[in-house]
C-alpha cells in the first residue's frame, strides 16, 4: 500500500470528521447543558488540516493565553488530542459552573477548585468527540486522564507538535463554537499517528 499523503486526503474525509464532529458537540452540549443548568448549543465551523507554523495564528495569535486539557488516546488507534479554549471563555465556563460571578481580569490564575471544573469540562467534551468517533468508526478508542495546562497557544501546541513531528507538520484542527448566552471559541487538536490515519479513513469508508 502506498504510504498515506495527509496532503490529498479526500474532501469525504473532512466531511465525515465534521459530522462526526457535530454529532460529538451534540453530545458534549448536552451534557454541558445539565452541568450548567442552561441550555447550551454547540457546532463545528471548521475542520481542515493546518501547518504547525500557522496552527497559534488561526486561533487567533500564537501569543494568546489558552486553556488546554491534552489527553493521549490508545486502542485501535494512537495518538492524542488537545481541546483549547481562550483564556476568558475558559474563565466564563468554570464561573457558570460553580455559580459564581465576577468581571474577567487578564491573567488572573485559575484557583485549584477552578483547574478541576476546568478539567472536568474538557473531559466531558473531550470524551463525547471520542465517543461519536468511536461508534461512528467501531474502534476501540481509550483515553487518558486529562492534564490541565495555562499558557501561551504556542506552548500548549508545541506538546503535540513534538509528537506528530515524525510524521509531518501539519495537525487535524477541528473549531467548535458553542453558546448559551455568550458565544465562546474552542478547538480540538486531534493527532493521530500515521498508522492510524489510514486506520480513521479504512474505518471511515473513504480510503481501501
Amino acid at each position: 500500500m502506498a504510504e498515506l499523503d495527509l496532503n490529498n486526503v479526500d474532501d469525504m474525509y473532512y466531511d465525515v470528521l465534521r459530522e462526526i464532529g457535530n454529532i460529538g458537540a451534540g453530545n458534549a452540549a448536552t451534557a454541558l447543558a445539565t452541568m450548567l443548568n442552561t441550555k447550551v448549543d454547540m457546532t463545528v465551523p471548521k475542520v481542515a488540516l493546518v501547518e504547525f507554523s500557522q496552527m497559534g495564528e488561526t486561533m487567533g495569535g500564537e501569543e494568546q493565553i489558552m486553556a488546554g486539557i491534552y489527553l493521549s488516546i490508545s486502542g485501535d488507534i494512537t495518538g492524542s488530542i488537545m481541546f483549547l479554549l481562550e483564556e476568558k471563555s475558559a474563565h466564563e465556563l468554570v464561573a457558570k459552573l460553580m455559580g459564581s460571578s465576577g468581571d474577567f481580569v487578564e491573567g488572573q490564575p485559575f484557583t485549584e477548585l477552578e483547574q478541576s471544573a476546568l478539567s472536568e469540562i474538557g473531559n466531558i467534551i473531550v470524551g463525547s468527540y471520542l465517543n461519536s468517533l468511536s461508534m461512528l468508526t467501531n474502534l476501540k478508542i481509550i483515553e487518558s486522564v486529562p492534564s490541565l495546562a495555562v499558557d501561551m497557544a504556542e506552548a500548549l501546541l508545541s506538546v503535540p507538535a513534538i509528537e506528530f513531528g515524525m510524521v509531518g507538520d501539519q495537525m487535524l484542527l477541528i473549531q467548535t463554537s458553542f453558546s448559551e448566552d455568550t458565544e465562546l471559541n474552542g478547538y480540538f487538536v486531534l493527532v493521530p499517528d500515521l498508522p492510524s490515519y489510514t486506520t480513521l479513513l479504512k474505518a471511515l469508508g473513504v480510503m481501501q
